[in-house]
């Protein structure tokens, strides 16, 4: 099957700088041979905007690490690098988001989690092939990722996606200046669903 959907460079990168932070450049360079990704062995993507790094390649990463450290252990690492991730470099995005500007910062805590989601579902939508759909019933925030790297080409009983919980785990942190929220992925293209449904609380726990 030829490979259609991409991340951009700069996603791929963050991905690895990520991973590296939490596994170290070893534990990385033992998961890109046992995934078959030699290639990017000490030769992570550009810092660019063109749109070069395989869903097939993320979907890789994230299978190889529950292969490697079993379901659990690899469930850990992938929340970890999720929530690296958010810090290494999606952070960086939030001012072109307008999500550093006053209007923004003196929004209600709800109505912020719920612009910032709309926000962040953008930068992938506009920047990205992942497409993420935005839903919420007042109590809840539903995020609908209906074209997912994360578990492309990738089949499963249960949810996989957990590099995306970690992500929106530090981003709802960032958000609401360092309350935790409950993050949930509750459907799963891995598991035959139509989409990866992540579940947040809108009150958070902390």
């Amino acid at each position: 099957m030829t490979e259609s959907f991409y991340y951009p460079n700069q996603m791929g990168r963050i991905i690895l700088m990520s991973m590296e932070e939490v596994m170290g450049r070893n534990g990385v360079n033992a998961l890109l041979k046992l995934a078959s990704q030699q290639s990017l062995i000490e030769n992570y993507p550009s810092d660019d905007t063109k749109l070069a790094f395989p869903f097939s390649t993320v979907g890789a990463l994230g299978g190889t690490l529950e292969q490697a450290y079993g379901p659990h252990g690899g469930r850990g690492l992938a929340i970890r690098i999720g929530r690296a991730c958010f810090n290494q470099g999606v952070r960086q995005y939030s001012a072109q988001m307008g999500l550093t500007e006053m209007a923004f910062r003196l929004l209600p805590l709800s109505a912020k989690l719920n612009a910032g989601a709309r926000a962040f579902a953008e930068l992938f939508n506009q920047f990205t092939d992942q497409r993420v759909r935005i839903e919420e019933n007042g109590k809840k925030l539903f995020w609908h990722i209906e074209r997912c790297p994360l578990c492309w080409e990738r089949q499963s009983h249960e949810p996989v996606c957990h590099l995306a919980v970690g992500l929106l785990q530090e981003a709802l942190y960032w958000l609401s200046g360092g309350k935790i929220f409950n993050v949930e992925e509750q459907t799963c293209i891995a598991m035959g669903d139509k989409t990866c449904t992540i579940v947040v609380d809108s009150a958070p726990i902390l």
